[in-house]
């Protein structure tokens, strides 16, 4: 079992940053890929970004591509993304999630084994 706790959201400004957290506990595997999903209301839950852990190579959506950055830190068995110029069309539910296998460009939500709860992000133009 892995388990995942989020932390950060909240509300910006359009062109503002915020930063999540998310720390995963309770497993013992060496390797997976994990990342984060988000959700808006009314639609499907998309991938934003996700990195294997033995990479410091993310894989991003090219809606946030050069605007988010993922970043983790094994030690500390802890997954960041830092994000930039936000806009209102960022704004939802973004989860944190993880996957044990190899991550590849094509995964999508229902390959994913464990979430956490969520966290909400509001974008305001």
């Amino acid at each position: 079992q892995v388990q995942l706790v989020e932390s950060g959201g909240g509300s910006v400004q359009a062109g503002g940053s915020l930063g999540l957290s998310c720390v995963a506990s309770g497993y013992t595997y060496s390797y997976y890929c994990w990342g984060w999903f988000r959700q808006a209301p009314g639609k499907e839950r998309e991938r934003v970004a996700v990195i294997p852990t033995d990479s410091s190579v993310a894989f991003y959506a090219s809606s946030v591509k050069g605007r988010f950055t993922l970043s983790q830190d094994n030690a500390k068995k802890t997954l960041y993304l830092q994000m930039n110029s936000l806009k209102p069309e960022d704004t939802a539910v973004y989860y944190c999630a993880a996957y044990l296998e190899h991550c590849y460009t094509g995964l999508s939500a229902s390959d994913f084994n464990y979430w956490g709860q969520g966290t909400q992000v509001t974008v305001s133009s």
